[in-house]
C-alpha cells in the first residue's frame, strides 16, 4: 500500500512540475507587444476615406445662356442666378494604402499616405434661384434652371476648396489623424506620417 501511494504522489509532483515548466515557458509578457506592418495597414484600409475637413461654403453663381443676337436674346435667352449653401468634405482614401506604405521599424512606424483629395460636394439646404427666360423660351422650352444650377454650385465649391491653401490645411489634418490613429496601436514606437507625391 505504500508503494502505491508513494507512486501517486510522485506521479502528481511530476505532473505539477510539468505544469510549472510549461506555464512558466509559455508565460507572456505584458509590456511585449509585437506590431506588425500587415495589422497597422488592415486599421487603417478597414477606415476607407478619412475625411479630415469639412467645408461649407455660401456660394453665388451666374449662368447665362445668351444668343447671338439682341432678337435672339429676347426670344431664347437665359439667364440664371443662384445661391446657396455647398458642404464639401476633404481627406485622403486610405483604402488606396498598399503594403510598402507602412514600414514597421525597431522604434518607429512610418506610414505614406496618399495625397489629400476632395471626397464629395453637395448642395445643403435650399437654393435661391432667379431665372430670366427669353419669350419663346419660356413658352416652348420651359427650364426652372435648378440642375444647372446646382451642378455649378458644387463646381465653383469644389473649385474654392481645391485652392492650396485649403488642400495643405486638410492634408495637415489628415496627417494629424492618421498618426493619431496608428499611435493607438503602435506599442509605444514613434509614428512618422509622410504624403507620397
Amino acid at each position: 500500500m505504500k508503494k502505491f501511494i508513494y507512486a501517486i504522489v510522485i506521479v502528481f509532483l511530476i505532473f505539477a512540475a510539468g505544469m510549472l515548466i510549461g506555464w512558466w515557458a509559455t508565460r507572456s509578457n505584458p509590456n511585449e507587444t509585437k506590431v506588425t506592418s500587415q495589422a497597422i495597414l488592415m486599421a487603417l484600409r478597414d477606415r476607407g476615406f478619412l475625411v479630415t475637413q469639412s467645408s461649407v461654403i455660401n456660394q453665388t453663381v451666374k449662368i447665362s445662356v445668351q444668343q447671338d443676337t439682341l432678337w435672339n436674346r429676347l426670344l431664347w435667352g437665359q439667364v440664371i442666378n443662384a445661391t446657396g449653401v455647398v458642404e464639401v468634405n476633404t481627406g485622403v482614401d486610405l483604402a488606396k494604402l498598399s503594403d510598402a506604405d507602412v514600414q514597421v521599424g525597431s522604434n518607429t512606424v512610418t506610414v505614406y499616405i496618399p495625397s489629400t483629395t476632395i471626397f464629395d460636394a453637395r448642395v445643403v439646404g435650399d437654393i435661391n434661384l432667379d431665372n430670366s427666360q427669353g419669350i419663346l423660351k419660356r413658352l416652348l422650352e420651359n427650364n426652372d434652371g435648378y440642375n444647372q444650377a446646382t451642378a455649378e454650385l458644387v463646381k465653383e465649391a469644389t473649385t474654392a476648396s481645391s485652392q492650396p491653401d485649403q488642400i495643405s490645411s486638410a492634408t495637415q489634418k489628415s496627417i494629424d489623424e492618421v498618426k493619431r490613429l496608428v499611435g493607438y496601436i503602435s506599442g509605444g514606437k514613434e509614428v512618422e506620417v509622410m504624403t507620397k507625391q
